[in-house]
């Protein structure tokens, strides 16, 4: 088990409502989970996945311990990012995106 941190921004009250259910918010937008197992990561982020696809507003992103991925953290996201990470001999450097 490993712990999960999930970053919500601009997105509608019911995703608030379900990550407070199953992690701890600690700060606005900000939950974690200190020991979810995989298979709980999954499904949580199958429901997050599912409600952004009807309603594409805002943006989540979720990261985890996992020593396969590069730098050891597994990332997913939804929405748009304002900054994009890039893989950089094994280890992630963040290049912030232009707008306009």
């Amino acid at each position: 088990m490993a712990l999960v941190v999930v970053v919500t921004r601009d997105v509608a009250d019911r995703f608030r409502g379900f990550l407070a259910s199953v992690m701890l918010e600690v700060s606005t937008g900000v939950y974690v989970a200190p020991r979810m197992n995989k298979g709980v990561r999954e499904r949580t982020w199958s429901v997050l996945a599912d409600w952004h696809g009807n309603e594409p507003r805002g943006s989540v992103v979720m990261v985890w311990r996992d020593l396969d991925a590069v730098g050891g953290i597994g990332i997913v996201q939804l929405g748009a990012a304002s900054r994009e990470l890039v893989d950089v001999d094994g280890m992630y450097v963040v290049r912030r995106l232009m707008v306009g």
